[in-house]
């Protein structure tokens, strides 16, 4: 049985990537600061550990018997434009800490393979409409703000020590993954869930503020989709950074639009100044899909799993208030 490190596992895709490892019959530990907020662990045994300690990440490691296979760092300080615009200090002082421990350990250990889990946010805003930026476009570096900025030179990091030690590193650079059982209010969440939020909250008929004109494009990515790219990837030969994604792209205009859909009520919009982010995100997808993976699960269909996931979460705080 192989033995996998997940840190990162009381988060929302570190959860849920703990719960595909297990069906693929690994021994798990997870690894975080708080445990999961909305549902238990698969993870075999879960420790609570604050990485940006280096001798939190030794303890990580630690095990009676033995070695890890694999480990999984998608520990991080993170969140939605309610959060990385505001938390700068915090995400470039905890997010380093993080890596730089978190990278020198494995190699130190012997780690034979490394997942590091990056973001598209390394990249520079673009125009909708622009040809997509493939992984090497990143770099001469113009990230739209200082997680990105982090997230390169942690990769950054973690080649360098994949060049001079045995450990094999896998790169993935997420694109605004969602899906039930994650962050969907306080500030941390992405668009996707504050949107069914926002629509759950509202009476039929009712209006929801929504930030920025309605205009910016993205493209979502469901997470069970997320989960088997990083499960492929790390087994795979492709050395640097791979984009994961789906390539089906939508306005923030029409990301609304699904979810008032998929909620069945009628609701108006009304768009007010708020963070937004960049004006367009798209990327190349084909160092992942020479693997075999593509995005399965289309953006309504994805809606269609979370928003009724998000609706009961929030009748269940108003029930608690």
């Amino acid at each position: 049985m192989k033995r996998a490190l997940v840190c990162g596992a009381g988060g929302f895709i570190g959860g849920h990537l703990v719960k595909k490892l297990k069906k693929e019959g690994y021994w798990v530990r997870g690894v975080d600061i708080k445990e999961h907020e909305f549902a238990p662990t698969a993870a075999d045994e879960f420790l609570l550990l604050d990485l940006r300690e280096p001798g939190n990440c030794a303890a990580a490691f630690s095990l009676e018997e033995g070695a890890f296979d694999e480990v999984y760092q998608l520990a991080a300080d993170m969140g939605g434009m309610g959060f990385i615009p505001f938390a700068e200090c915090e995400i470039m002082h905890n997010n380093a800490l993080i890596n730089i421990h978190m990278t020198h350990t494995a190699a130190a250990m012997g780690v034979p393979r490394y997942f590091f889990s990056s973001s598209v946010c390394v990249y520079r805003d673009m125009q909708p409409g622009e040809p997509a930026l493939t992984e090497d476009d990143a770099i001469p570096a113009h990230p739209d703000n200082e997680y990105g900025w982090e997230k390169l030179y942690a990769e950054r990091v973690a080649m360098a020590y994949g060049r001079h030690t045995d450990m094999k590193v896998r790169i993935a650079r997420f694109q605004n993954c969602y899906g039930p059982v994650g962050t969907w209010r306080g500030g941390r969440e992405k668009a996707p869930a504050a949107i069914c939020r926002k629509v759950a909250e509202a009476e039929d008929g009712g209006t929801i503020e929504v930030w920025g004109h309605g205009v910016a494009v993205r493209a979502y990515t469901y997470v069970d989709d997320m989960v088997d790219g990083i499960y492929l990837l790390m087994h795979s030969g492709l050395e640097g950074p791979v984009n994961i994604g789906s390539s089906e792209h939508v306005t923030v205009d029409e990301l609304v639009e699904t979810v008032i859909e998929v909620a069945g009520k009628e609701i108006h919009k009304k768009y007010v100044e708020g963070p937004v982010g960049v004006q367009s995100r798209n990327f190349s997808k084909k160092r992942i899909h020479s693997l075999g993976w593509r995005a399965k699960v289309f953006l309504k269909e994805g809606l269609g799993y979370t928003y009724p996931w998000i609706e009961t979460q929030v009748k269940a705080a108003r029930g608690a208030e």
